[in-house]
């Protein structure tokens, strides 16, 4: 089994997490957040997806990868009633980086904070190569 570890450094926070780390032609991306390098965060649930997933479009291309290879993604959002009323912004900013309808495998979790208390989501990718 080939495992190659990866750190793509992004964020005040990127120091302390591991990026992406692929094991023979499956990719696993850690949770990334709505946030710029600088620390900024939009204080929008929309701008939040938008700003993840162009995180995780920049993680994919450290691999090699683009949004066409991941399988199944997991949504961990603080405010479940927020995220429910945004659906509409949170699902075409999710088309948007896809650049189509995805067909992945999704599940959406409620958790009670993530690692910065602006944050309202992070999203969690797996790929295959």
């Amino acid at each position: 089994m080939t495992i190659e570890k990866k750190i793509h450094k992004a964020g005040p926070y990127a120091d302390y997490f591991c990026q992406g780390v692929r094991v023979d032609n499956a990719l696993y991306l850690a949770g990334q957040v709505g946030m710029t390098e600088s620390g900024d965060i939009p204080s929008e649930l929309s701008g939040q997806v938008e700003l993840a997933y162009k995180n995780i479009i920049a993680v994919l291309g450290e691999f090699g990868a683009s949004m066409d290879n991941i399988v199944d993604e997991t949504f961990f959002v603080t405010d479940m009633e927020d995220c429910m009323a945004n659906v509409p912004a949170v699902f075409a900013a999710r088309e948007a980086a896809y650049g189509k309808k995805p067909e992945v495998c999704q599940t959406l979790v409620a958790t009670p904070a993530l690692v910065d208390p602006r944050l309202k989501v992070e999203i969690k990718v797996i790929a295959r190569l």
